[in-house]
Parts: C-alpha cells; sequence; structure tokens
C-alpha cells in the first residue's frame, strides 16, 4: 500500500511552470499548488501476507495492482 504524490503529474506540472520562467514570468508569480497524492494497493503481496483489504478502502484506491 502507498499513498503518495503522483510523481507523473508532479513533472508535468514542473514543466509548466518552467515554461511560465521561460517566457518571462517572474519565479514567484505562479501560484504554489499541492500535489495530487495517489493511493495504491497490491492485492497481491497484501493476500500472499495474509492480509484483507476491506472493500470500501478498495473503493477509495486510485489504483489497485492486481
Amino acid at each position: 500500500m502507498s499513498y503518495a504524490p503522483d510523481f507523473v503529474e508532479k513533472w508535468r506540472r514542473a514543466t509548466i511552470y518552467i515554461e511560465k520562467i521561460l517566457e518571462g514570468a517572474k519565479p514567484v508569480d505562479p501560484p504554489v499548488e499541492q500535489p495530487k497524492f495517489e493511493l495504491v494497493i497490491n492485492l497481491k503481496t497484501s493476500k500472499e501476507i495474509g492480509l484483507t483489504i476491506p472493500q470500501w478502502v478498495l473503493m477509495r484506491t486510485d489504483r489497485v495492482i492486481k
């Protein structure tokens, strides 16, 4: 189980900031943004260690690895 920022989205947003700065914006002008977090659960590993993930947790999960 992992709850962490979505790194692909994080780098995508960083390129937008860099583009704005290269076009002449001051580095302090763009707003600070909260990264999007994602919850990932590995069901195969949880079954191997005997852990049962409740259905309500799986419904809130962004990505499930089977």
